[in-house]
This record gives structure tokens, C-alpha cells and sequence, in this order.
């Protein structure tokens, strides 16, 4: 199924690189689903590094793979900035941290999710006791409630989010499947502009409602990908 969008209700286009080709420019923010390979937009990643934008920020909870994932990105130095919460699969993520080609903003995890749950519904900041007394804490504000300190968290309003769901409508309401959900729903929202790919793609009205995982409200664009990579990031096999 593939067609250009026709009314503000069918959002698919024909391909990832049209999808991207009037949204993004150089040294903007984007938020992008995955983690380490699985649940990851393989195709608008791959479309982004074709676009040649560059100086680009990425909230993403890791940097992917060296040879696949937004690690292709980091090939082309097409990143000036990662916000992550763990980096530790990629040789030339270390290779560029470590030349001071990479800046990176360390983010614990949960607090990685919930800023971008956050700044999709609107809220600039946050609270958390996360961090306290690490680097993480360093330069922001420090608070104290009930005899506890926090301190504060930006939410993520990004230029551009990519995403990845199992099934898809026309109308852009997505199904992740399992895993793979992991942290697409809270880029979906954060993103001024969504941009999702999907496996499948089904037309208006086959989606069982309450299966359905993300409402199209939050997604402007779609793009078709049926036949994903879905490369395993660590292979273990058992040894006789």
C-alpha cells in the first residue's frame, strides 16, 4: 500500500526520503524511538543519513550498532550531540567521545523516557531525585520536598520525532508489537512533527480499537516498511 497523502486524514507517503525531504536541516533536535536495535525506524534512519543533514542533536536512548542503526549516522558525523542513557555498544561513539568530536549528555533512563513523556504533554520540567549527588546533578537546580532533594529535569520538545510500529492505519493510529515499544510511544509525542513507519499497513476502520497503542493524533507522517532488517544486536549460541 502506497500513496501520497491526499487529505489531512491519510498520511501515508510513498517512501522515507520523501517523508523527511521538507522537515528536516541542519543542527536540529530529533527524538527517535528504539532500543539497541530492536523497535528502531531502520528505514527513516536510513533516509535521514541520505538527506546529508548535519550538526544534528538525538535523544535516543542509545546510539545503536557501529555498521547499523543511528550508528550509520555517527559514520557520516552527521551528529553533534547525543542525549542517551547507554553508549556502550558503539566503537566509534567511544572513538569520537573520547576525540571530543561527540558531545554527549548523559541521561538515566527512566529519566530519558520521562522527559520526552513530558515534553509531549506540555510540561517544560520535572522533578526527580534521579541523579542526586552524581555528574548527573551537576549545574541544575536542586530542590527539596519532604525532606528529600530533587532535582530538575527538562522536558524534550523535539523538531522531528521518528518512530516505529508493528501495525498501522492510514489515519496514522500505530500498534507496537512487545519490545519494540519500549521508547517509541514517549518520542511519538514529543515530536513537533512525527514521522512513524510501520510493517503493516491496513486501511481506516481495521484496527481494533482498544489494540490500538498510539492514537494518529500525535502522528503527522507515515511510511511503509514490510520487509525490516530487525538485525540482533548481540547473537549468542550455545557452545558444545
Amino acid at each position: 500500500m502506497s500513496a501520497s497523502p491526499t487529505t489531512a486524514l491519510t498520511k501515508l507517503y510513498p517512501d522515507a526520503r520523501t517523508a523527511l525531504a521538507d522537515i528536516v536541516h541542519d543542527g536540529m533536535l530529533l527524538a527517535i524511538g528504539g532500543f539497541g536495535l530492536c523497535g528502531i525506524p531502520e528505514s527513516l534512519i536510513l533516509a535521514l543519513r541520505e538527506t546529508g543533514v548535519r550538526n544534528l542533536t538525538i535523544a535516543s536512548n542509545n546510539a545503536g550498532v557501529d555498521d547499523w542503526g543511528l550508528g550509520l549516522l555517527l559514520q557520516t558525523h552527521q551528529v553533534k550531540k547525543m542525549i542517551s542513557s547507554y553508549v556502550g555498544e558503539n566503537a566509534e561513539f567511544e572513538r569520537q567521545f573520547l576525540a571530543g568530536e561527540l558531545e554527549v549528555e548523559f541521561c538515566p533512563q527512566g529519566t530519558l523516557a520521562e522527559r520526552m513523556r513530558a515534553g509531549g504533554a506540555g510540561i517544560p520540567g520535572f522533578y526527580t531525585r534521579t541523579g542526586i549527588g552524581t555528574l548527573v546533578a551537576e549545574g541544575k537546580e536542586h530542590k527539596d520536598f519532604d525532606g528529600h532533594t530533587y532535582i530538575l529535569e527538562r522536558g524534550i520538545r523535539a523538531d522531528v520525532a521518528l518512530v516505529k510500529a508493528w501495525k498501522a492505519d492510514l489515519h496514522g493510529n500505530l500498534i507496537y508489537r512487545r519490545t519494540a515499544r519500549n521508547f517509541n510511544p514517549n518520542a511519538a509525542t514529543c515530536g513537533r512533527i512525527t514521522v512513524a513507519e510501520a510493517e503493516i499497513l491496513v486501511q481506516p476502520g481495521q484496527l481494533d480499537p482498544d489494540e490500538i497503542s498510539h492514537p494518529g493524533i500525535y502522528i503527522q507522517r507515515l511510511v511503509h516498511n514490510p520487509h525490516p532488517e530487525k538485525r540482533i544486536e548481540k547473537r549468542t549460541t550455545r557452545k558444545d
